[in-house]
């Protein structure tokens, strides 16, 4: 039996979703169509965001930091997917499983503190329009941001420091699932995982918890700003914008709760490959499209973009 002193040399084996070539070759085209789209997509965001002055918000700020964190975050997980449903080798070494845990784990808390930032800006823009541009200073903008990346860097520092810590064995190195993902890469554990998932439960309710409650106590404030609002436009325009990011906040937090927070026991692998699925590529996919749809500035600053990257 092999037991931690092995871990370095053991190679992961991923399971995915198929044995079977024709569906791995279907999956292949569906993954690279969605991935391409989330890499165009928020690409284009960012470049409207940073060639279109009137963007130059704290708003948009944030957005194009949400925009480069989804092309990060999905580019973790899906080429090595891609590659995988090619080829009959789905190995991964224990180092590299571990370094794909710690990007992906990063990259998704650092989103999570990042959209209760943007809902302390859509509060500002709301609630205080007067003091709007003194109490969103270009200072505090970025140092919201810097705080959002360390936050989601420290967490993961501290999953990634416990899963190491984990035994594991050669007989049992077969992950039910197509990339590092943290609940999968424990429960193949040898030894006792119950630290481990205390550790998810605390940074879990420090890392999505906290900031979704933040979010939902600033759209209280929000909302009853709007509904006070005479001008029916202004009301419309508060409205589209306040609902892209909600519908955002909504993908993002009830994934990763829903995958989470949840007792061992109700935990399902085919479940959480379809939640990973969903907020490692889907999600980065859907998030430029609902900003670009319920926004007029970012839908004209994006046509602009695409006309000079043509000409």
């Amino acid at each position: 039996m092999d037991r931690c002193n092995q871990t370095g040399a053991l190679d992961f084996v991923f399971l995915g979703f198929s044995s079977e070539r024709g569906t791995n070759l279907c999956l292949f085209a569906v993954f690279l169509s969605l991935y391409l789209v989330a890499i165009v997509g928020n690409t284009l965001i960012i470049t409207a965001i940073h060639i279109d002055p009137r963007l130059n918000t704290p708003m948009y700020f944030f957005l194009s930091n949400l925009s480069f964190l989804d092309i990060c975050y999905t580019t973790s997980v899906v080429p090595q997917f891609l590659i995988h449903l090619l080829t009959n080798h789905k190995n991964i070494s224990f180092n590299c499983c571990m370094a794909q845990l710690y990007i992906s784990l990063a990259l998704g808390g650092t989103e999570s503190i990042l959209l209760a930032a943007m809902a302390y800006d859509q509060y500002a823009a709301v609630c205080q329009p007067l003091h709007y541009n003194v109490i969103m200073s270009r200072r505090l903008c970025v140092q919201m941001a810097v705080a959002s990346w360390m936050g989601g860097f420290l967490n993961s520092l501290v999953q990634t420091v416990f899963t190491m810590r984990l035994c594991f064995c050669s007989f049992s190195n077969k992950l039910n699932h197509f990339g590092c993902e943290l609940l999968a890469v424990i429960k193949v554990a040898c030894s006792d995982t119950f630290i481990s998932e205390m550790s998810i439960l605390v940074t879990g309710v420090i890392v999505l918890q906290i900031p979704c409650i933040v979010v939902l106590y600033s759209y209280m404030y929000i909302i009853r700003a709007i509904l006070r609002i005479h001008s029916s436009e202004g009301r419309h325009k508060a409205f589209s914008t306040c609902t892209s990011h909600l519908t955002v906040v909504t993908l993002c937090y009830g994934t990763a709760i829903f995958a989470y927070m949840r007792p061992k026991a109700n935990i399902s692998p085919n479940q959480n490959k379809m939640l990973t699925v969903f907020y490692a590529v889907v999600t980065p996919m859907l998030n430029p499209i609902i900003y670009s749809l319920r926004n007029k500035e970012v839908k004209g600053a994006l046509v602009k973009a695409i006309w000079k990257t043509i000409l």
